[in-house]
């Protein structure tokens, strides 16, 4: 999805919107996304890296799921690229449990996505992806499901900011204090 190409007409939220590849009302009815080829070395850099991010930092996080988890098929499911990728799919799992209205979950995935990034390749924007995901298990979002149809919003407390190829958020404390468990 380059970057002039609109975004999707809504965002996926299970059992609220139709699938948006396998219901016939889907706004991707029919199509079969290409898995994504990456170069091992600069995988940040990928197609589907910076389409994950671009929908994610838009509010479609089952959409970023999908781009991301293509990412994370390419490059072999397992080593420290793939554990960071894993961690932003979780990220992405943690929004969709929000527009859900399901705060356990929400917390679940952005813990578990904490772990995979902390463990993960180190890339240009790793600590902020980290920060955002030690953000959200520390303020324990409070998840309210968008009404039908609505514009999807970025996870709560959290206002993102695209400068200079660096995750930005005034929401996102820089030095966060330790977890507490």
């Amino acid at each position: 999805m380059p970057a002039d190409e609109p975004l999707p007409p809504y965002t996926y939220v299970p059992g609220q919107s139709p699938h948006p590849i396998s219901d016939p009302q889907g706004h991707a009815y029919g199509e079969h996304p290409q898995p994504a080829t990456v170069q091992q070395s600069e995988w940040w850099l990928s197609p589907a890296y910076r389409q994950g991010e671009r929908l994610f930092l838009a509010g479609y996080y089952w959409e970023a799921h999908e781009a991301w988890e293509s990412l994370w098929h390419a490059l072999g499911r397992t080593g420290p690229a793939a554990a960071h990728c894993k961690g932003l799919i979780k990220l992405a799992a943690c929004g969709v449990k929000c527009l859900e209205g399901n705060a356990a979950g929400a917390e679940r995935h952005a813990r578990r996505a904490l772990e995979l990034l902390d463990s993960g390749e180190s890339t240009p924007d790793r600590e902020a992806w980290i920060q955002l995901a030690r953000h959200l298990v520390q303020a324990r979002p409070v998840c309210d499901p968008p009404a039908s149809g609505r514009t999807p919003q970025p996870l709560p407390g959290f206002t993102p900011d695209r400068q200079r190829g660096e995750l930005r958020s005034s929401q996102v404390r820089r030095n966060p204090p330790p977890l507490d468990d």
